[in-house]
C-alpha cells in the first residue's frame, strides 16, 4: 500500500537518492523545507527558529528526518560546530514535539544519526547496544537521538539510522577523495589503522525502505556494510579500482594542525556491524568493498 511520507533535508545527498525510489513505489512525498519560495508538496519550517507547518504531518503515514547542517568543511569554527549541533538537536526536537501534538500521528519516524555516535573505539566491535563515545560528534549524535523522545513517548515507532560513510559517485564521502586519487595524490590518513564504516548508497536506500516496512525494528540501527575495513585497506582498494597508486600518507599531526577538530575526527574509527539489520533479514547487495566501489564509480 502506498504511503504519504514527509521528508526533511530533501535537498541533501541521502534524500536525493531516497526520494526517487519511494516515488517509484508510488508513495506520496511531502517535503518540509526552509526555502521561502515553496514548490508543489513543499511546506515551510525553520528548525533552529522553532517554527513548523504541521499540515503535512497531519497527512503523514511516515516521517523520514534527514535535515542537518552539512558536516564537511575545511575547518570547523565554533560557529560551524554550533550550527551542526543546533540544526540536528533543535530541529529534531521541534519535529518530534509537533508529531506528539497531533491527534492523528504517523506510525513511524525514521531519524538520521551517524557512526560518530560511537566516538573513537579502535578494535572494539560495535553493535547497537554499544555505549556512546565522548567526542564532539558523539555528543551531537547522543543528543540528536534523545531529541526524538516526545515522538517515542506517544507511541510512534522511532528508528535512529546510525549511518556509516555513504558512498555515491560524485558527492558525500567519496566526493573529495576520487579527484585526488585520480591524480595519484591519494593515500591513507595517519596510521591508516582506524576503521572506516561504509555503505553503498543503493544499500542505504534499501535499508531505509526496510526500516519503513519492518515494524519490529525500533531504536538505533547501524546502517553500514557487514565488511569492516581499516582506512589503509579502504585506501588501497579505492586506488586499485581507479588504477592509480596510493603511496602517499597524510601525517596525523598535519591533519590536526590544518583541520583542527575535523582533522581529529577523520582519524577516529568505528568498527561497526549491522547487527539489527542482519537479524531482521536484510540483505546487502554490495557488501564487499571492491565490488561496491566498482558499482558506485562505474569502474
Amino acid at each position: 500500500m502506498a504511503d504519504t511520507i514527509v521528508i526533511t533535508g530533501s535537498h541533501g545527498l541521502l534524500a536525493s537518492a531516497l526520494m526517487p525510489r519511494l516515488v517509484g513505489r508510488e508513495h506520496r512525498i511531502l517535503r518540509l523545507v526552509r526555502a521561502r519560495r515553496l514548490g508543489p508538496d513543499q511546506f515551510l519550517w525553520d528548525p533552529v527558529g522553532g517554527t513548523i507547518d504541521v499540515s503535512p504531518l497531519k497527512q503523514a503515514d511516515a516521517v523520514v528526518h534527514l535535515a542537518g547542517e552539512p558536516i564537511p568543511a575545511l575547518r570547523w569554527s565554533r560557529a560551524k560546530m554550533a550550527r551542526i549541533y543546533d540544526s540536528r538537536v533543535k530541529g529534531t526536537r521541534l519535529l518530534s514535539e509537533a508529531l506528539a501534538g497531533l491527534s492523528r500521528r504517523p506510525r513511524v519516524m525514521i531519524s538520521a544519526s551517524a557512526s560518530g555516535y560511537y566516538g573513537d573505539r579502535g578494535e572494539e566491535e560495535l553493535t547497537e547496544e554499544s555505549s556512546p563515545g565522548d567526542t564532539f560528534l558523539a555528543r551531537v549524535c547522543r543528543d540528536w537521538e534523545a531529541a526524538t523522545e516526545p515522538a517515542r513517548s506517544v507511541g510512534i515507532r522511532v528508528v535512529h539510522i546510525r549511518s556509516g560513510n555513504v558512498m555515491t559517485r560524485r558527492r558525500g564521502f567519496l566526493g573529495p577523495q576520487v579527484p585526488l586519487f585520480r591524480l595519484g595524490l591519494g593515500g591513507r590518513l595517519g596510521s591508516g589503522r582506524q576503521y572506516v564504516p561504509w555503505v553503498a548508497v543503493d544499500d542505504w536506500v534499501s535499508a531505509v525502505e526496510h526500516l519503513l516496512a519492518v515494524e519490529s525494528l525500533m531504536g538505533p540501527v547501524n546502517v553500514v556494510s557487514s565488511q569492516t575495513v581499516m582506512n589503509r585497506e579502504f585506501t588501497a582498494t579505492l586506488a586499485r579500482v581507479l588504477r592509480r597508486p596510493a603511496v602517499l600518507a597524510v601525517p596525523a599531526a598535519a591533519l590536526k594542525l590544518v583541520m583542527g577538530e575535523l582533522g581529529a575526527e577523520l582519524l577516529r574509527g568505528q568498527r561497526m556491524t549491522p547487527a539489527a539489520l542482519m537479524e531482521s533479514g536484510f540483505s546487502f547487495r554490495h557488501a564487499e568493498l571492491e565490488s561496491a566501489l566498482r558499482h558506485v564509480l562505474r569502474a
